[in-house]
């Protein structure tokens, strides 16, 4: 029999979204986001809150990239969640991690994680319930170790982190279990 939890955000998993935009003076600035989707082939939804530097740097500069975090680089990516750029000035120089800027968009590429996707903001959505932009995807970059022999992300080799808001603990992802479109082919049948 299942119990009653109550109001409660029960999506499992989330993802450990590192979103990262420049400023009005190009200053990077990156922040964590689990609430955060593709929500069409080349457009992905990132659910941010109002009054967030992010944001607010996103649609200023009009572009940002998303990368996820990975086992390696759990510290930082949980600091990034904790920390405000409204009060912490120097919160990105803080991790000692380095960004380039994106040859596709005006926004910083986060060196040390390994997969990136670089972004034009295509809508910002100000409801009163909901608050969040909508990016195209220009492209997507990914460290050669992360890539299996065919040149294809591997995610067993990727290990992202995903989150649990139940517990508000870390995961990884990577251990396959099956294939897609395929698994339930003989139901089909039936």
């Amino acid at each position: 029999m299942k119990k009653d939890l109550g109001v409660i955000q029960a999506i499992y998993p989330m993802p450990v979204l590192m979103v990262a935009a420049y400023d009005e003076n190009q200053k990077v600035n990156v922040m964590n986001v689990a609430w955060g989707q593709i929500c069409d082939y080349d457009k992905l939804i990132l659910f941010i809150g109002e009054g967030k530097k992010t944001l607010k740097n996103i649609l200023t500069s009009k572009a940002f990239t998303v990368a996820l975090a990975d086992e390696k680089h759990m510290d930082v990516a949980d600091f990034f969640g904790m920390s405000s750029g409204n009060k912490i000035e120097d919160k990105f120089e803080r991790t000692g991690y380095h960004a380039i800027k994106s040859d596709k968009v005006n926004a910083p590429i986060i060196e040390e994680f390994p997969l990136v996707i670089e972004c034009e903001l295509l809508e910002y959505l100000d409801q009163e319930n909901i608050s969040g932009v909508i990016g195209k995807i220009i492209n997507v970059k990914a460290d050669e170790e992360v890539l299996n022999e065919k040149g294809k992300v591997d995610p067993e080799k990727l290990q992202v982190l995903m989150f649990d808001q139940f517990t508000n603990g870390y995961y990884l992802t990577g251990k396959r279990v099956g294939q897609a479109w395929s698994e339930g082919k003989e139901l089909l049948t039936k």
